[in-house]
């Protein structure tokens, strides 16, 4: 059996699988039902400051409010990824054969993106907090990237915007101390981010055999820069200003925090598992991750 045969099957059996089992956050959610007060937006377990002077000198409200304002810095760069997997997975459509499977499950994976962003928007608005904006450069390279992101390169860009979420999601979803409506939400996120991450691991690893070396050296180096990246976005000073904290002391006691750190292994383990296995791990690719606190 062919690739692109054996491609067109995996998006077809996906492609039931979104039939049998989507959500449609707007009406899966209880999205009338308050917030308790009493209950975290995320775990103390995922926490940034969880473990650093600050946090111990916090009372439980205001810790619970720190939570409230990381989980809408958490679920804004949700959207903000998702709005580029979409974006990207568009301009791609232009050339694409329109009656191919993988063409229509891509189309498929795209709608489960936009009621992801529509749930995350819903969730930050039921907290109580207010989303996050991105800055200008942010933004212009928010515009520019779908240009770049292409082949291989695509499907690891994906990987890193899904992967260290869904890892973390698992974790904490069932928390005890996690408000009901965001462990739901979580369950609805994780059970359909599935099947877009098993579609981006199975494009990667179809094109390993045959991918060129010019390729390879994009994909495997393209993605230096996220953990770097991501360790900025998961500590913005803003959110800890909102929450009546420092915001700049925060941050840096965040990413100096041995607790976060390990927090962010955890969360990048199985995907660094899979990039070194796919051959898309560089020495700079490490560097880059361990700089951001990814790697040990």
């Amino acid at each position: 059996m062919s690739m692109t045969v054996e491609r067109e099957a995996i998006a077809r059996r996906l492609i039931k699988g979104s039939v049998k089992r989507s959500y449609a956050p707007v009406v899966d959610l209880d999205w009338d039902s308050p917030p308790k007060p009493d209950h975290y937006f995320l775990p103390p377990t995922v926490l940034s400051l969880v473990g650093t002077d600050i946090w111990a000198g916090l009372s439980e409200e205001q810790r619970i409010e720190v939570s409230r304002q990381e989980l809408a810095n958490i679920l804004s760069v949700g959207i903000w990824f998702e709005n580029l997997l979409n974006r990207t997975l568009l301009a791609r459509l232009m050339t694409a054969d329109p009656a191919a499977a993988s063409t229509h499950y891509a189309l498929t994976e795209m709608g489960d993106e936009c009621r992801h962003m529509v749930m995350f928007g819903r969730a930050i608005e039921w907290s109580g907090a207010r989303p996050f904006r991105m800055r200008l450069d942010e933004r212009l390279g928010m515009a520019l990237l779908p240009y770049a992101l292409r082949g291989s390169l695509l499907w690891v860009a994906a990987l890193v915007g899904e992967e260290i979420f869904d890892a973390l999601q698992r974790e904490m979803l069932d928390h005890p101390q996690l408000q009901p409506l965001v462990s739901r939400l979580m369950q609805v996120h994780v059970a359909e981010e599935a099947r877009h991450i098993g579609f981006a691991r199975d494009g990667i690893m179809r094109r390993k055999p045959t991918r060129s070396r010019w390729e390879t050296f994009v994909a495997s180096n393209g993605h230096a820069v996220a953990g770097v990246l991501f360790r900025r976005l998961f500590t913005n000073p803003a959110m800890y200003r909102r929450a009546g904290l420092d915001g700049r002391a925060a941050a840096r006691a965040a990413r100096a925090n041995p607790h976060f750190h390990e927090v962010q292994i955890r969360g990048f383990a199985s995907l660094a598992s899979f990039l070194e296995e796919a051959g898309l791990m560089s020495r700079a690719s490490r560097y880059g991750w361990r700089r951001g606190g990814f790697l040990p």
